[in-house]
């Protein structure tokens, strides 16, 4: 493992090995060499169609220089996925986002669970995948700022830089050309990323295309909405709405004292459930049933209602959508799914609609939240196939 960290390296010269350069590998472990019928297995055992997986993929953990969420210098990690293809050409890039993850083991780069399965989808169809594990998950320090879409694309970014190091000195060098996929969370990630390319963040990297699935785009109007209407699965909505506020508190003057948002018992324990640690199940049977019984009257009507700093929490993360795309988009999602409602994806194309770009928005009807993974992920690998050929 060390002599492939070594040999990635190889390459850069001894000053640039020792600037705290954004981008720049600490190390690279392989985590992971899977056959063909072994990335099949991997895909269909998710409840995934097999059909676009054409070779085995050899996936290693990137360890990276990046900036926190007040520009000072961290780490984190991430995942690079190589296809086994045996072609010596240089590989197109998916930067490829994950959903919410509470516990950091469940990282991309660490568990060999639901986080790799879209790497190992898109990678098995010869494109080289980045995957970010983001900040404070997967072997980064500290803990993660859940929703703070400026740290999750600088730390997407900085993989991407990572990644185009580590697969040279792999023997694998990529093109340049980026493909932008994710889900959940990092369907927002995603497109925030993707509209950072486009503008031209890192002129070492061409946007091609993107495809994120059920992000939560608009959490002001559509999401927020759906936790306070009923849309949104209430077990769900508490979970997602307790990992928000005590993520967003910490970079933004929400509350001194969560017994000021959160009902008892669940203010003595909810900060303490994030930490990085816990599995969802535990948190979820430690919190309220539902988002009235977890709020205090307050703080639910302050929601209703939001000014302040957390209006000013819930807009820093809109806005993904609000630019002209230069490339081929399209907006997958569901409309049975009670997680992130559809209209997330509907607001996204309206959005781009104002800036005079159509965006299909393709709805995969009646499944839930992570059905819409299942049946868009093949669908991505088809669009960037076709993207890729010249077809739009």
């Amino acid at each position: 493992m060390a002599a492939a960290a070594v040999g990635v390296l190889a390459g850069v010269s001894p000053a640039a090995a020792h600037r705290p350069d954004r981008g720049e590998v600490l190390s690279v472990v392989p985590v992971s060499d899977l056959t063909t019928a072994q990335t099949a297995a991997f895909v269909g055992g998710m409840g995934v169609d097999t059909a676009g997986v054409e070779y085995g993929v050899r996936g290693y953990r990137i360890t990276y220089r990046t900036i926190a969420p007040d520009r000072t210098p961290t780490t984190a990690t991430g995942l690079l996925v190589l296809p086994k293809d045996g072609r010596h050409g240089r590989l197109d890039l998916v930067a490829d986002t994950h959903g919410t993850m509470v516990n950091r083991a469940y990282a991309p780069s660490v568990g060999e669970d639901f986080g790799r399965l879209s790497p190992y989808l898109q990678a098995s169809a010869g494109r080289a995948v980045a995957a970010p594990d983001y900040l404070g998950l997967g072997q980064g320090p500290g803990r993660h700022p859940y929703m703070d879409t400026a740290s999750s694309v600088s730390a997407s970014l900085d993989l991407l830089r990572a990644a185009r190091t580590a697969a040279r000195g792999l023997g694998r060098p990529l093109t340049g050309d980026v493909y932008a996929t994710g889900f959940s969370q990092g369907g927002q990630v995603a497109a925030a990323l993707a509209k950072e390319l486009d503008r031209g963040a890192d002129r070492a990297f061409r946007l091609k295309a993107l495809a994120p699935v059920s992000g939560p785009y608009d959490v002001e109007h559509a999401e927020m909405a759906g936790l306070l209407d009923g849309s949104v699965n209430p077990i769900s909505g508490v979970f997602y709405l307790s990992y928000w506020l005590t993520a967003q508190n910490r970079l933004h003057p929400i509350y001194k004292d969560p017994a000021e948002v959160f009902e008892p018992p669940y203010a003595a324990v909810v900060e303490g459930l994030f930490d990085g640690g816990h599995q969802e199940e535990e948190i979820v049977a430690a919190l309220a049933p539902d988002v009235r019984s977890l709020l205090t009257p307050a703080f639910h009507e302050r929601l209703v209602h939001p000014d302040g700093a957390l209006l000013d929490a819930i807009r820093s993360n809109d806005g993904t959508c609000d630019w002209k795309p230069r490339v081929p988009v399209r907006l997958y999602t569901a409309s049975g799914d009670t997680d992130v409602v559809i209209a997330n994806s509907r607001s996204c194309a309206a959005r781009f609609a104002a800036h005079g770009v159509q965006v299909p928005v393709v709805d995969q009807g009646a499944t839930d939240h992570f059905g819409a993974f299942r049946a868009s992920g093949p669908q991505v690998v088809e669009f960037f196939d076709s993207v890729a050929r010249g077809n739009r």
